[in-house]
């Protein structure tokens, strides 16, 4: 419990460096997002009544107080009004980012699926002839830029191959290819740690004894090794599904894809400040939500750890 509550607390602590980071980044951008929509002559606005509107904003105010009257809405649930549209931010957040957590979600499948059949093929005892090219393959991966691959994707299979199509997709023929976009370069890191660990689990002194008692090398991978290789490969898979949100959102503006990207290219462009501010704590929650889950999920697959958090509580 006493664990539980003090990685919950430093969760927190890194919350708020993490909006107070992005909060002063977004301020020191050139520009004001008030000034280019109500700035236009076409509007016809007197200067009086553009001030005004910085007022009612709240953009005129000194940095301490939008501060915090930032973060208080935020904590409240507040997120505040797109100056573009006049919308709240939350229901923009809440209207784009299911489209984006289905995107990350079958990306992270895909991908630890992916990973899997790399890292046990690789250590099978019937592949060892191509066992050098199946750890190479991560590497390759690794080094794909999501963009370019989306690209190279679409290319092949919808341009060359007609297999996909990219013009109005249906709903399962539409994520076809964004998801192998996402899945390709995040299964990469998870194959390489998970073949590293593999590795290590099989000089075990534990794994020897098994070995000694007629078990065969395949009932030993399966049966004793592949769960002693997983906790590490978990640290891992939680940093990058953090990361995978930042990749879902590359990946919708690669493909047009209604979400969290489309939103954030259009908060860019207009300089939307609430909107860029929101999504970029919503990124930092997730990514800090699910390593918090890994943290937690540790002791329970690893009863040393669990007993050394005991002893320490």
């Amino acid at each position: 419990m006493n664990h539980a509550l003090r990685r919950s607390g430093q969760a927190l602590v890194v919350l708020l460096a993490a909006f107070t980071a992005a909060f002063i980044l977004l301020q020191a951008m050139p520009g004001d997002a008030v000034m280019i929509k109500f700035e236009n002559p076409e509007l016809g606005l007197s200067p009086e009544q553009i001030a005004a509107l910085r007022a009612a904003y709240g953009v005129d105010a000194p940095l301490y107080q939008q501060y915090l009257h930032t973060l208080l809405g935020f904590l409240s649930g507040d997120f505040g009004h797109s100056v573009q549209t006049g919308t709240p931010v939350r229901l923009l957040l809440a209207e784009a980012l299911p489209h984006t957590l289905l995107l990350a979600v079958l990306g992270f499948a895909a991908a630890a699926l992916l990973a899997a059949a790399i890292a046990f093929l690789s250590t099978y005892p019937r592949l060892a002839w191509i066992r050098g090219s199946l750890r190479a393959v991560p590497s390759l991966f690794v080094s794909v830029p999501v963009f370019w691959l989306g690209i190279v994707l679409v290319q092949v299979f919808s341009f060359q191959l007609g297999l996909v199509a990219v013009v109005r997709p249906g709903p399962v023929e539409g994520l076809i290819l964004p998801v192998l976009t996402l899945a390709v370069p995040i299964a990469a890191p998870l194959a390489q740690i998970l073949t590293r660990s593999i590795d290590d689990v099989h000089t075990r002194p534990f794994v020897t004894v098994v070995r000694a008692r007629g078990a065969s090398r395949s009932r030993v991978l399966w049966r004793n090794v592949a769960k002693n290789a997983l906790p590490p490969t978990l640290t891992m898979a939680g940093v990058l599904f953090g990361e995978l949100v930042g990749g879902a959102v590359v990946t919708e503006t690669v493909f047009g894809r209604a979400g969290i990207g489309r939103l954030t290219e259009q908060a860019v462009a207009q300089q939307d400040v609430a909107v860029l501010q929101a999504v970029v704590l919503l990124a930092a929650t997730v990514f800090v939500l699910i390593n918090l889950i890994v943290d937690l999920l540790y002791p329970v697959l690893d009863p040393r750890l669990r007993n050394k958090a005991g002893a320490t509580a």
